[in-house]
């Protein structure tokens, strides 16, 4: 026959409890003849007449004991099965709601919670519980929200491609080179959003490579400044950068030019005129390296938003356009870039006077 836990537990607590009146009687019965026959000797040899009444005296005891040593037993089984029942009963209660809520969770249904319990290690058991199923909740909303996302992304470069695709086929003629050239455009986006999910998908499952070296700064930078003053326009943001010359941390240099370039490229992209400044400097056990622009800033309530995977803000770019070129995935993947070489990124923002994003990496 299976028994359940709660059959068990109950069984377990049970036989303690006879074990321990079983061996009460034992010992009980073996010894208590031989006290009172004992005390029936120190009572005759202070002359006291029970001679000839000290067989009938321990038969007495015997009936005496026998009978109240069943009313025990009685009792004491009564009273520890219900007291073992209970115990069982308060200790498998959650587990049961435990295993009927990871059933529920198995059919889809995620947002079924366990109750508290009244013993401490069942409750963290339920809280621990409890917070696994709010992660796993996050990860379904964020899973749907994922593919909403990307289907989102690909149907507009798809729908594009397939129509001038189909107007060329239909018409029969060749293709134009106007038509080429955004067929050409239309497919390096989707290369690029493929390319960048599977750089996400890959730093989130923390299987980049990095070799983590020392990595001096001011040559970094100045690289870094003098490949994007090409795209600045006379009129535009001035580039500029500040560190001492001896600042260097350790990360991946791949990695860390990887995240400037995102950081860099998102300021040259929102900031038309005034200044974008590659800045660093050292803490105790850290160096801090911020970028800092003069561009049309982040609202308020979009700064929560800034590191999420296909977020995009209302802001307008140097274009005119609102920020809606790109992936949507720089940020993302640049927060955890940080984050796998043992830093933390932040973002500072006013709306219209711009933008500030620094994190921290390890000293070298």
């Amino acid at each position: 026959m299976n028994v359940g836990l709660r059959g068990r537990l109950f069984l377990s607590h049970l036989a303690v409890m006879l074990v321990g009146l079983a061996s009460f009687m034992v010992i009980s019965r073996g010894t208590s003849h031989h006290l009172f026959s004992g005390h029936l000797d120190r009572m005759v040899n202070m002359g006291r007449a029970v001679e000839e009444i000290r067989f009938e005296l321990l038969e007495g005891f015997e009936t005496a004991w026998s009978a109240s040593t069943a009313w025990s037993l009685m009792a004491g089984s009564l009273t520890a099965a219900g007291l073992s029942y209970w115990v069982a009963r308060r200790i498998t209660r959650p587990l049961v709601q435990m295993e009927r809520i990871a059933r529920s969770f198995a059919a889809g249904h995620l947002s079924e919670r366990v109750p508290p319990s009244d013993i401490p290690e069942l409750d963290q058991l339920s809280a621990s519980f409890n917070r696994m199923a709010l992660s796993l909740q996050d990860v379904e909303q964020r899973r749907r929200e994922l593919i909403g996302d990307l289907t989102h992304e690909l149907r507009t470069p798809l729908t594009i491609v397939r129509g001038y695709l189909e107007e060329v086929a239909e018409q029969h003629q060749d293709l134009p080179p106007e038509t080429a050239r955004l067929l050409v455009r239309e497919t390096r986006r989707l290369e690029r959003l493929v390319n960048d999910l599977q750089e996400l998908s890959r730093a989130e499952a923390g299987q980049l490579p990095l070799a983590l070296q020392p990595v001096a700064l001011p040559p970094l930078f100045e690289k870094l400044l003098l490949r994007f003053a090409a795209q600045i326009t006379e009129d535009g943001p001035r580039l500029n950068w500040q560190c001492g010359e001896e600042v260097s941390l350790l990360a991946d240099p791949d990695r860390l030019e990887q995240i400037l370039v995102n950081l860099l490229g998102n300021a040259i992209k929102h900031t038309r005129r005034g200044s974008i400044t590659l800045s660093a400097w050292e803490t105790e056990s850290h160096v801090w390296i911020a970028v800092s622009d003069t561009g049309c800033g982040i609202a308020t309530d979009e700064l929560p938003h800034v590191f999420e995977r296909f977020w995009r803000s209302r802001r307008v770019s140097i274009s005119g356009n609102p920020s809606s070129s790109g992936t949507g995935i720089g940020l993302a993947i640049t927060q955890r870039l940080v984050e796998l070489q043992g830093g933390r990124i932040e973002v500072e923002s006013s709306l219209g006077k711009g933008s500030t994003f620094r994190f921290f990496l390890p000293k070298a």
